[in-house]
């Protein structure tokens, strides 16, 4: 058989440009962008019903753009997010990225605990390669499920070269947000994440990647923590403040052992006086108490109405409460010096 010059410029060319492509690794983990319900328009699913092979099959599009890798980490809701897969996780990620096999990593996450995933990962992944988390606010039998494209554009963000040295991104509904700063915000809708101090970071439309900001602190390769190096996670408990409260939940938490505890304060960090008193003591018996706030935005500041000095607390700068709690645990696999985790709060 014989072939043209033209026809064989056009296969070497071809040959060439599937091997440029990036290899980026899909890992699911389950979540409602992993779920099915009865019908198009049942609001009720289960999540982590559909695996990673079929969520990459309804996105056929990706493969026009990346070598593209599935891995099934695990296939639950994320309200059941726990150490174990986020250890297999982060464990999984780093190797990818740190042998070369992958040039970016997309994880697919139930939107319930992704911001804690995203904040975990971002301070124990040693690479400064793309990493994206996505997911989904309707399951993939919806009318009108937001998954696809969603996966689309996350892959998009993971192949663009200015997603490098980010840390880890989270990407939905066009929008791209840093992994410190996102949160989520509502419980339905599409709309849902969010990051109230600082604002997106950038924005993707239909795989169209635009970046206007970038994450200042410490995250991935010059964070203070390895994955490598960590085994397990200290208890930290969130104690969360309201009006005519009770110590009790402060008090067993410090009965039962909890290293640390993050209490969700009224206003700019406030307990209850009574719950103050206790976590008071708390720190006496080597409990690190750190106020942060209930509120949602703004900063919990050190010596406010309370006298952190005199009770020994510390303030968790602008984290929200549940990302307050990551920090502090990794804080604690490295020292109980509260100067020290003072720091990591002011640093990353």
């Amino acid at each position: 058989m014989r072939f043209s010059l033209k026809v064989f410029i056009v296969m070497i060319f071809s040959a060439t440009m599937a091997l440029a492509k990036p290899t980026i690794y899909i890992l699911a983990t389950g979540g409602t962008i992993a779920g099915s319900g009865s019908g198009a328009l049942d609001t009720s699913y289960t999540s982590g019903t559909v695996t990673v092979d079929k969520l990459i099959a309804a996105v056929p599009e990706i493969n026009k753009i990346a070598t593209i890798k599935g891995e099934q980490i695990s296939n639950i809701g994320s309200q059941e997010m726990n150490n174990e897969v986020w250890f297999k996780l982060a464990n999984r990620v780093n190797e990818l990225l740190t042998s070369g096999k992958a040039d970016g990593v997309v994880i697919t996450h139930g939107t319930d605990t992704m911001e804690e995933t995203a904040y975990f990962l971002n301070l124990v992944v040693k690479s400064d390669k793309p990493i994206v988390m996505v997911g989904a606010m309707r399951s993939s039998s919806s009318l009108s499920a937001d998954g696809p494209l969603n996966i689309f554009n996350a892959v998009n963000v993971a192949i663009n070269k200015e997603t490098a040295g980010k840390g880890v991104v989270v990407t939905m509904n066009d929008e791209i947000h840093a992994a410190r700063e996102v949160t989520k915000t509502n419980t339905t809708g599409v709309e849902t994440f969010k990051s109230p101090n600082a604002g997106k970071i950038g924005t993707v439309f239909y795989g169209n990647v635009k970046y206007y900001m970038n994450p200042v602190r410490k995250h991935t390769v010059n964070s203070a923590f390895d994955i490598t190096k960590i085994k397990e996670l200290p208890r930290v408990d969130i104690i969360y403040s309201h009006s005519n409260d009770n110590p009790d939940f402060a008090n067993i938490s410090i009965k039962n052992g909890a290293k640390g505890i993050i209490s969700a304060g009224m206003g700019n960090g406030n307990p209850f006086p009574t719950v103050l008193e206790v976590l008071g003591e708390g720190v006496k018996k080597g409990v690190v108490v750190v106020r942060d706030s209930r509120v949602g935005s703004g900063e919990t500041t050190l010596n406010g109405e309370v006298d952190d000095g005199k009770y020994g607390f510390l303030a968790s700068d602008n984290l929200n409460a549940q990302k307050a709690r990551v920090l502090l645990m990794l804080a604690l696999t490295q020292t109980n010096d509260k100067a020290k985790i003072q720091e990591f709060f002011y640093t990353h």
